[in-house]
């Protein structure tokens, strides 16, 4: 059962991950860093925010509205962190 557990963890690292990589690339969009008119800047920023979308909709949903700051990649991230720590402290579950 700890394959299990360490399953989960490495989905939650690999969603941390590509959470952090849509952050810093909205980041680099905006102060124009990265030009969406290239080919594969649009293709990796369109397939990033089709995995994505989903989730952040759904918090935004909750969220109230703060006009141009969007929390929800930040409550998405504090929400794998949460589940990571609770896995962790319940692992002897998985033994």
């Amino acid at each position: 059962m700890t394959s299990v557990l360490q399953i989960l963890l490495l989905i939650l690292d690999i969603v941390q991950w590509i959470i952090i990589a849509h952050i810093i690339m909205s980041w680099l969009i905006n102060f124009q860093v990265l030009n969406l008119r290239q080919p594969l800047v649009a293709q990796i920023w369109d397939g990033i925010n089709r995995l994505l979308d989903p989730v952040y909709s759904r918090v935004r949903s909750v969220l109230p509205n703060l006009g141009g700051l969007d929390l929800a990649p930040l409550v998405v991230l504090l929400g794998v962190y949460a589940l990571r720590i609770i896995l962790i402290n319940n692992a002897a579950l998985f033994l």
